[in-house]
């Protein structure tokens, strides 16, 4: 009995196949691919697989009410009846799938061989790896910085997108301390792709690509574990922060000052932050968070002492303080800082709408009534 055997594929690694689909392709007698472009064609010249392309129709085909109900066209329904003859006179076929070839082409390839007395055998690709829908990221932003792509995107260089990228980590931000588990995977895909679109700018300047970005981290990673990745041990988080310093300076000896690495134009929480740990590594720091929180009533009382002319240098003071004893508490103040204000916002609006007068009618005591209410109404 002739035997067609269907080899399944996935559109992201159309050049990949498991064993046991490469099993079963040894085990026919022709090979069969949609077009000559298919990836694995390479692959079977070297492995001296014999294959074939199945032809472009010279006619379209007739079809029957099965097909239209199905959707398939006549290109295709002249694809499948090409690819059954073929398996009836050649004994064992296989036909590997490409990204083109759709469910209703398939529907009608598995038809038209049980019509025609041919056995079919299908063999499923299993399990994708992990992570194929990042190469199908990385395909879709060269296709859109090609020739025949979008005229914005070939526009762009690195200093043109770096305002782009701060943007999307503060969405990020605000979707992590006010946002869903969609928002945050939403904010996540956008700050993506700010990565393959500074890695696609950087090949087509020939400078590197996002497997050199990729490689360089992973590197890094394997480097910075040998805990994990090889003999060396590391019994708690500690530790391995005090291995990961370690061998970040002995990777990066031209920086000696204790601040080389903290970038000063980000924003100033953050600033600060980064600033106090590189002080607290090397051990300017308060010794827990009672002495940090003492150091906040210090600088208040500061603040309430001070001249309008000293106002900002004790502000910042404040602020500093603040700052310190967040990180003591383990609370990152940028997250905490944006989730106090979304609260804000939402109680404000709330208290604003049920106003019975104009905002500017309102007295300090009627803000306050209904500040108070909006606060116990809260979710």
């Amino acid at each position: 009995m002739s035997r067609l055997v269907l080899i399944d594929t996935v559109d992201q690694l159309p050049g990949l196949l498991p064993l046991h689909a490469w099993t079963a392709l040894s085990t026919t007698d022709l090979i069969l691919v949609g077009d000559e472009t298919h990836p694995l064609a390479p692959h079977f010249d070297v492995a001296d697989l014999r294959y074939e392309v199945v032809p472009e129709p010279d006619e379209p085909a007739a079809l029957s009410r099965r097909d239209l109900l199905g959707g398939v066209d006549p290109v295709q329904r002249a694809k499948v009846s090409w690819i059954v003859d073929r398996a009836r006179n050649a004994g064992a076929v296989a036909y590997v799938y490409g990204a083109a070839d759709s469910e209703a082409f398939t529907r009608a390839l598995g038809f038209e061989a049980a019509r025609s007395n041919v056995e079919v055998e299908i063999v499923y690709f299993g399990f994708a790896p992990k992570g194929v829908e990042l190469l199908r990221l990385v395909n879709v932003e060269e296709r859109l910085r090609g020739a025949d792509g979008c005229p914005w995107d070939r526009e762009q260089d690195h200093r043109s997108l770096a305002p782009f990228a701060v943007e999307e980590v503060y969405e990020l931000c605000e979707a992590i301390a006010t946002g869903t588990a969609d928002d945050i995977g939403e904010e996540l895909g956008d700050v993506l792709l700010q990565v393959v679109f500074h890695a696609q700018i950087a090949e087509d300047d020939g400078t590197f690509d996002i497997d050199a970005v990729a490689k360089g981290i992973v590197d890094k990673l394997v480097r910075r574990h040998p805990h994990v990745f090889g003999d060396a041990s590391a019994d708690d988080a500690a530790s391995v922060m005090a291995n990961w310093e370690q061998l970040k300076a002995a990777e990066k000896p031209e920086r000696t000052g204790p601040f080389d690495g903290v970038a000063s134009g980000q924003a100033a929480i953050p600033l600060a932050r980064a600033v106090q740990r590189k002080a607290a590594k090397l051990g300017f720091d308060h010794p827990d968070v009672a002495a940090a929180l003492a150091k906040v009533r210090e600088e208040t009382d500061e603040v309430a002492r001070t001249s309008s002319a000293q106002a900002a240098h004790e502000i910042g003071d404040l602020l500093a303080a603040v700052i310190t004893l967040a990180r003591h508490l383990d609370v990152d103040p940028e997250l905490a800082l944006r989730a106090s204000t979304a609260r804000f916002r939402e109680r404000f609006e709330r208290a604003l709408a049920s106003a019975d007068r104009a905002p500017q009618e309102l007295s300090s005591d009627d803000w306050r009534a209904l500040w108070n209410a909006a606060r116990s109404t809260a979710t």
